[in-house]
């Protein structure tokens, strides 16, 4: 049985007769960039979100640093985040002119850990990027808590998030802004790059809206020095179909997720995804750790099952910052976790009898 670590196709062969209404649409009205079906899209995931609104990116990257931009971050100011995430988060921070600053991980979480978040907050720091990670959100009260007596920004990273909720709320309403990508593979993708940011701040989001289309507030009058990060048209059309189904695909990863924990945990040698109280983890990726992970999903390929590392080299010691000046052993839990961790198979079209088989060829490896 050959069980892939996603397979898109199977969810769009579900949608295939909306999503080709929705792209004829377009064509139909020419509205390739931005337009109409952008602005219904926004409209909807702004509900979604429970935000007052929603700005259409081309892709999480550029959500990211809408918002920091957005905020007045700028050249000579910090803004902490966490060294286990995906190069994006602290690239929009560079970009922006800032320094990305670092604190560790929890090792049951893997987001942000907010006991050691205060230590790195100096004069400098003017924001805060806590990454909901994997699906699950960071613990948010104590960062907001933190932040608001510091008076600092919170810009959630939602891009793993899309749906996942922190005692009842939904990820990206909680700060001053949240950030979404829309990337293929992620709980709602889009067909081709885009991303999009939330917030309540009538201000903030008339900054990120400017920003994304050259600073300008109307055409050829320019605000700001901004950028081309507008939204296509087909983007927008294929988002606004498949945020119809988010929550079933969600609650299908949850059962996936469930299933793989009652299968697999009375297996020594592994360390399951741990769903925190406050949480409801929407698994965008359903991640293990075992120790001598190259060897573990070497095997598992020999059976036709496929795995990913999310993520292998955690940022500070990623050479592209090593100005930073970050050597090993500074962050210890998340160079740890980078080492053992293994993003299982996951997707909602995921069987039932594929991830048996999955959790059949995992006891074997470890007990061999």
């Amino acid at each position: 049985m050959k069980v892939p670590f996603l397979d898109l196709k199977a969810q769009y062969v579900s949608i295939k007769e909306d999503i080709s209404a929705g792209l004829q649409n377009v064509l139909d009205n020419t509205a390739f960039a931005g337009g109409p079906f952008v602005s219904q899209f926004e409209t909807e995931f702004a509900a979604f979100c429970q935000t007052e609104s929603a700005t259409g990116l081309g892709s999480g990257t550029a959500a990211l640093w809408a918002a920091i931009r957005g905020l007045g971050i700028n050249q000579g100011d910090e803004v902490i985040t966490t060294p286990n995430t995906f190069i994006a988060t602290a690239e929009a921070i560079s970009f922006s002119g800032a320094k990305p600053v670092f604190v560790d991980i929890d090792e049951q979480t893997y987001n942000m850990s907010p006991e050691l978040l205060e230590n790195a907050i100096t004069s400098k720091t003017k924001a805060i990027i806590p990454v909901h990670l994997y699906g699950q959100t960071a613990d948010m009260d104590p960062i907001m808590k933190i932040a608001r007596t510091k008076g600092l920004f919170v810009i959630e990273d939602a891009c793993q998030a899309h749906g996942a909720e922190y005692n009842g709320k939904i990820a990206g309403s909680i700060g001053d802004a949240g950030c979404f990508s829309f990337y293929p593979g992620k709980n709602l993708g889009a067909y081709g790059e885009a991303g999009a940011t939330v917030t309540n701040s009538t201000q903030l989001n008339e900054n990120m809206r400017m920003f994304r289309d050259h600073g300008q507030e109307k055409k050829y009058y320019h605000s700001m020095i901004g950028w081309n990060a507008r939204m296509d048209g087909f983007q927008g059309a294929v988002l606004s179909v498949k945020l119809k189904h988010l929550n079933q695909w969600n609650e299908s990863r949850r059962k996936n997720a469930q299933l793989y924990n009652r299968l697999l945990s009375e297996v020594d040698g592994i360390i399951l995804p741990t769903e925190a109280d406050y949480a409801k983890h929407i698994y965008h990726l359903y991640v293990i750790r075992t120790k001598n992970r190259d060897e573990f999903i070497s095997e598992l390929a020999k059976d036709e099952i496929f795995c990913g590392i999310h993520y292998p080299v955690p940022l500070h010691l990623q050479d592209a910052y090593r100005s930073l000046g970050y050597k090993k052993g500074d962050f210890p839990i998340a160079e740890k976790c980078c080492e053992q961790i293994v993003s299982l198979p996951m997707f909602p079209e995921l069987t039932v009898e594929q991830i048996e088989y999955v959790a059949e060829k995992i006891k074997k490896i470890v007990n061999s």
